[in-house]
């Protein structure tokens, strides 16, 4: 009997449900906007590929062309069939090395919400104060530094993540932006520049070409003033002002290695054409911690 009833208040609730045109609406657009979200990352997966691919053939191109210019031109033929060879052999990896799987910016941006979200609101439960230097690691590229006073002393030990020192009280974390600076490191194609104006070209380009985390940038350089300025525009993770964002702390992790210095990290809404202005100082941090 009471699987007679069961059954009865099934088809009740699928009677109801079918009666209310309402609710048949909504459950049919919330199936037609969940296929058209998965055709849409398929087609996104499946252009980034294409652009991969269409690369790899330019290059086999090219390296075909020489090789048969090497042929038809005896002076040159050592120098184009070299050319030749880089070229194919850049298709190949070009080819091969395609990577099969895309992680959506939005994915990306929802596990670092809550991160940061969990981190900033320790920050304020210890009453630390809003200042983030970024400073050179001893077993880490970079580790993100959050004073407890607004006068402090950089801790000498990179032992963290709480600091008791009496002079240094605070945090000293792993920052965001010490693996993305890793693996921009694996891809240079030189030495990590020295100098403010051109390791900021180094990194800026990181963020655009290699990481995608902005649409675009423009760099404001005065080492005699012991700053670097970076013009945001596009920012895939959100709004930049946020603690530890990722492109922020990329940037300061990439200064304060490669200039050897603590980086104070400023970051603040652009009221001109870009969104955010990112601000590197390696000079206050020094004499904070004086």
């Amino acid at each position: 009997m009471s699987s007679s009833k069961t059954d009865t208040e099934a088809e009740t609730d699928t009677e109801a449900t079918n009666s209310d045109p309402e609710a048949v609406k909504l459950s049919a657009q919330v199936e037609l906007l969940t296929e058209e979200n998965e055709r849409l990352r398929e087609e996104y997966v499946r252009a980034r590929r294409s652009q991969y691919r269409t690369t790899a053939f330019g290059l086999a191109g090219i390296g075909i062309l020489a090789i048969l210019g090497g042929l038809l031109f005896p002076a040159a033929r050592e120098v184009l069939i070299g050319l030749g060879a880089t070229g194919l052999f850049g298709a190949l990896l070009t080819y091969y090395l395609t990577p099969t799987q895309f992680v959506a910016a939005d994915v990306g941006e929802r596990v670092y919400t809550a991160t940061t979200t969990n981190l900033a609101g320790i920050a304020d439960e210890l009453g630390l104060h809003d200042e983030q230097v970024y400073v050179p690691g001893e077993r880490e590229p970079a580790q993100l530094y959050v004073p407890q006073h607004a006068e402090f002393t950089i801790p000498d030990s990179r032992l963290g993540p709480i600091v008791v020192d009496e002079d240094s009280r605070g945090l000293l974390l792993t920052p965001t932006g010490t693996e993305l600076f890793r693996e921009f490191e694996c891809g240079l194609s030189g030495e990590l520049a020295t100098s403010p104006p051109v390791l900021a070209e180094q990194l800026t380009d990181a963020l655009v070409q290699q990481f995608e985390l902005a649409r675009s940038t423009d760099v404001d350089s005065d080492p005699e003033h012991d700053r670097v300025t970076v013009a945001i525009t596009g920012s895939a993770f959100g709004p930049v002002d946020r603690f530890d964002h990722p492109i922020g702390s990329f940037l300061a992790v990439g200064f304060a290695t490669g200039l050897d210095r603590p980086i104070t990290l400023e970051v603040s809404p652009d009221s001109g054409q870009a969104d955010w202005l990112v601000t590197c100082r390696w000079g206050n941090a020094e004499r904070s911690s004086d």
